[in-house]
């Protein structure tokens, strides 16, 4: 709910913060404007998914794709949209809202706007191992998936021993994770030169990341892992929050900074790493949804929620648009997230070197 006050000198200000007081002491700020932006995102969310269900070969209205969902549809219809297009569909959400919330959580430890998965390696973890794994061992989904996890993970141990030098500080961590990236990349290109033509052809198709085929074997281990991470991110916002402002006023406000840095990345690590596993490495969507967020709350902090609603909301528009712009699943999304990243990426380097900050 919007409140205004009157000023001393009569006229309304502007709706600020408010905060909200429990039983036992709890405390719970409100940022209405947040709170709208967040609202507004999840609506969106929401109908992007509908009108990508009924998005494809066969064009189902959103009106139908609803009752269809709501158990009251055809049979044709029941199995197009339950079976075939949903678990797409819901992919997209988790998989976004997973690179939303844990492009947050990089670009607030690094201080950054750059600390994102994209350009920190992590990414190029996943891809290292899922390649290891199609290249070398000839694993079938479900072990190219894992091996983008345990890629993930032992990139992500790296990169922090290297950037930790009594503590982590934000300028280190992205340049390690720079350079990283760099190592990374080479590796890469060595494993698809030295492998046989139909492992380098399927490395570079799930290289690309795309949303096409997926199913309920994809649908669940992501649920499972945002369902379990999600809430673990969340519950430290606060302790997030302080340390935004640097790690002396974070020890100052009794945060265990050090402990809080750690398991924040671990989760962020493990929710890309778990997207990563279920569409392969989309590109970018980490980067702009945190910064996109902010900008439409207009609210400091790591804005977590409206982050990860806003991934969301772009992996699905991104998916759509390759399917209504080239047909259907003849444009990986990965490709598109690129193409629209890549120029994102450009604006905000303008921006921050307009601003003096790089």
């Amino acid at each position: 709910m919007t409140v205004t006050a009157k000023s001393p000198e009569g006229r309304f200000s502007r709706p600020g913060p408010r905060a909200l007081r429990g039983p036992g002491g709890l405390s719970l700020r409100v940022e209405p404007r947040a709170v709208a932006a967040g609202v507004l995102l999840l609506v969106a969310a929401l109908a992007m998914a509908v009108v990508l269900i009924g998005t494809g070969d066969f064009q189902i209205a959103p009106a139908d794709v609803v009752q269809t969902l709501l158990g009251n549809g055809t049979p044709a219809n029941d199995f197009i949209v339950n079976d075939l297009r949903l678990p797409r569909a819901l992919v997209a959400l988790l998989v976004g809202a997973a690179l939303g919330m844990s492009g947050a959580v990089f670009q607030s430890v690094s201080r950054n706007p750059l600390g994102s998965p994209d350009m920190l390696g992590f990414g190029y973890g996943s891809v290292v191992g899922a390649l290891v794994v199609i290249t070398v061992f000839k694993g079938d989904a479900t072990e190219v998936a894992l091996g983008a996890v345990v890629g993930g993970l032992l990139v992500g141990v790296v990169i922090y021993l290297l950037a930790y030098q009594k503590g982590i500080h934000g300028y280190r961590l992205v340049l390690v994770g720079i350079g990283a990236s760099a190592v990374l990349v080479a590796v890469i290109q060595f494993l698809l030169t030295k492998a046989q033509d139909t492992e380098a052809a399927r490395g570079i198709v799930w290289m690309t990341g795309s949303l096409a085929g997926r199913d309920w074997a994809q649908v669940w281990p992501l649920a499972v892992a945002c369902a379990v991470l999600f809430p673990l991110v969340l519950g430290q916002g606060r302790a997030l929050r302080m340390m935004e402002m640097g790690d002396d006023a974070a020890y100052a406000a009794g945060v265990r900074v050090e402990r809080t840095r750690m398991l924040l990345m671990l989760a962020a690590i493990l929710l890309t790493t778990a997207a990563a596993a279920a569409a392969g490495p989309i590109s970018f969507v980490a980067l702009a949804a945190p910064q996109l967020a902010r900008r439409l709350t207009r609210s400091p902090g790591s804005n977590l929620v409206s982050a990860a609603l806003m991934g969301s909301v772009l992996l699905l528009v991104s998916d759509w648009a390759s399917q209504r712009a080239f047909g259907a699943d003849q444009l990986p999304v990965g490709v598109v997230t690129g193409l629209v990243g890549g120029v994102y990426l450009l604006w905000l380097l303008v921006t921050e070197r307009k601003a003096g900050r790089i």
